[in-house]
């Protein structure tokens, strides 16, 4: 499967000076991110990249920072309704060549593989939208019904007080 946002940059493109690129993704690019995101639509997607030579020359390393801002429509897990709502994500990334990746730490930046010295931009910021997108997204001002309080009491309830009081 190709990326839905396919936007190649020439891994040996990037000299010691860096490079600075936008991604931004076409009006017959949002839908097919939609679809593959599993969201109602996709309004507007783009990600500011600064990209930088990493110390480890060996695994290909290059450093990616990117100022993702999308404007993505969700379904209220709520009311069910859906609506706008808008990402946006400073974040950063270490790309190294296919075969080369390590174990990261937690606190470590995500290494993204990339294959015969291409470096696919856009497919990484789908990724990272990905990421960013709200798993259990509320319309603003959604509220649960009152009367959900006094639903009957879940079976596993009296287990529960049980457990407690031992």
């Amino acid at each position: 499967m190709s990326p839905e946002l396919s936007r190649p940059v020439a891994a040996d493109r990037i000299g010691a000076a860096g490079l600075t690129t936008t991604v931004e993704a076409t009006a017959a690019e949002l839908p097919l991110i939609a679809a593959r995101l599993k969201i109602p639509a996709l309004v507007s997607l783009s990600c500011a990249w600064t990209l930088a030579r990493g110390a480890d020359t060996e695994r290909g390393e290059v450093v990616g920072e990117g100022d993702l801002h999308a404007r993505v429509v969700q379904t209220c897990i709520v009311s069910g309704d859906d609506f706008e709502a808008e990402v946006s994500e400073r974040f950063r990334i270490r790309f190294v060549r296919a075969g080369t990746e390590t174990e990261t730490e937690v606190d470590a930046d995500d290494e993204v593989p990339y294959q015969v010295g291409s470096i696919d931009l856009g497919e990484a910021a789908v990724e990272q939208l990905a990421l960013d997108l709200d798993p259990y997204p509320r319309k603003p001002g959604a509220a649960l019904p009152s009367d959900i309080a006094d639903a009957a009491p879940s079976p596993f309830a009296a287990l529960a007080e049980r457990s407690r009081s031992h």
